[in-house]
């Protein structure tokens, strides 16, 4: 689709609102300084070279970019794309003594089973089949540490967060499309005040994007491609996929997937280790904070799509700026984002009294955070819920 035609140009600015910008940018906040350390340690465990990190988050930040931008235009959904966080922090415990050529060609061979499983359609026929309640009880269980942890925050800097709350609050009543900028605002500004805003080691610079010719091996391929496809399609492409759902949008999610798959493929010797449907922050996008209206929330995750390709030009100097936020204003925002995405997560989990039980489990067994034969809660929850609901329905019809 031709994403310069007047007709679209003329439809996204007629749809263009503040709040969905704001959206944007907090979407791309907390998709950026919730991860984006795991990403550089990555980088350094295969050896990379400070302009290779660079061209790492160049990489990313246009994969994300561009296909936030294109695929949010051609469907008029919010897509929002994410690097995999669970795949980074799998990649940091198995990349040690890799060769960076290895590791690239693993990338891009996980990459390939992304568009595999994408446009041959596996992947949605297989989450069409799972139960809403079942996937809600998952998403609610991925989510529910960044509700705890905007809270726990209190512990460390509770000034800064109660101010962060209370803004919040009295914006929800107020201005409620604004509420989440405002308490960030609240937050910088009282971490200001309280010296908490950290001001050294910070310079600008361009990124270079920086080709890495790949190679390949048994050994990567076994302990790097597979394992990072399945961690990232049950832990980030599920979880994605039950945000899209839970938010009533008919989002076709096998080509979705696909050209995801495409970007990360292109752009995986650049650095770009495994991009994805965003979960957590894809959220924030969709929620009505965006637009009280759905079919004009897509202009979110175009403004995502932006703001992340300003993000890439700057690569890891952009890193240093997020660094200089204290940790917990980032923690607390990011909660403070969600409280509606949860709360509509358990609603809908809770919402079918058979299938209740079963998505409590599947609730739960997410929110632990067990990792198990190296494959994170959210498919172990996924799987668990599936059992009891089988389970209960072969016994009520015996």
């Amino acid at each position: 689709m031709n994403t310069h035609h007047p007709a679209i140009r003329h439809g996204l600015w007629r749809d263009a609102s503040f709040s969905a910008i704001v959206a944007g940018m907090v979407t791309v906040v907390v998709g950026f300084t919730s991860s984006a350390a795991l990403v550089f340690e990555v980088a350094r465990s295969l050896g990379a070279t400070d302009q290779q990190i660079g061209s790492w988050i160049w990489a990313l930040s246009f994969g994300i970019g561009t296909t936030c931008i294109v695929l949010s235009l051609q469907y008029r959904m919010p897509v929002v794309a994410a690097w995999s966080t669970p795949g980074a922090a799998m990649l940091i415990t198995s990349v040690a003594g890799v060769p960076l050529s290895d590791a690239i060609g693993a990338f891009m061979v996980s990459a390939l089973l992304f568009v595999l499983c994408g446009f041959s359609g596996l992947f949605e026929r297989a989450v069409t089949r799972i139960p809403v309640s079942i996937t809600s009880g998952m998403l609610g269980g991925v989510l529910l540490r960044f509700g705890l942890d905007a809270f726990s925050v209190l512990q460390v800097q509770s000034g800064m967060v109660l101010a962060m709350f209370a803004t919040y609050l009295a914006a929800c009543r107020l201005v409620p499309r604004y509420a989440v900028l405002l308490a960030m605002l609240a937050g910088i500004g009282v971490s200001a005040m309280l010296g908490l805003t950290r001001n050294e080691g910070f310079s600008l610079a361009l990124a270079t994007p920086t080709w890495v010719t790949p190679t390949f091996s048994i050994a990567a391929v076994l302990g790097i491609a597979l394992p990072l496809f399945v961690v990232t399609m049950t832990s980030q492409n599920l979880a994605g996929a039950a945000v899209i759902r839970a938010a009533g949008y008919p989002l076709p999610l096998s080509p979705v997937i696909g050209w995801t798959g495409v970007a990360n493929l292109l752009l995986a010797p650049f650095g770009a280790f495994a991009l994805n449907l965003a979960a957590i922050s894809a959220a924030i996008s969709m929620g009505p904070e965006a637009h009280p209206d759905p079919a004009k929330r897509y202009v979110a995750a175009v403004a995502t799509g932006a703001i992340y390709l300003v993000v890439g030009l700057f690569g890891a100097t952009v890193a240093s700026l997020f660094a200089l936020l204290p940790t917990e204003l980032v923690m607390a925002i990011a909660g403070f984002a969600l409280l509606g995405t949860i709360s509509n997560s358990l609603t809908l989990a809770m919402r079918d009294e058979s299938e209740r039980e079963a998505a409590l489990v599947s609730f739960l067994l997410t929110a632990s955070g067990v990792v198990i034969l190296g494959i994170g809660s959210a498919l172990w929850g996924l799987a668990a819920g599936l059992l009891v609901l089988a389970t209960r329905r072969r016994g009520n019809a015996g």
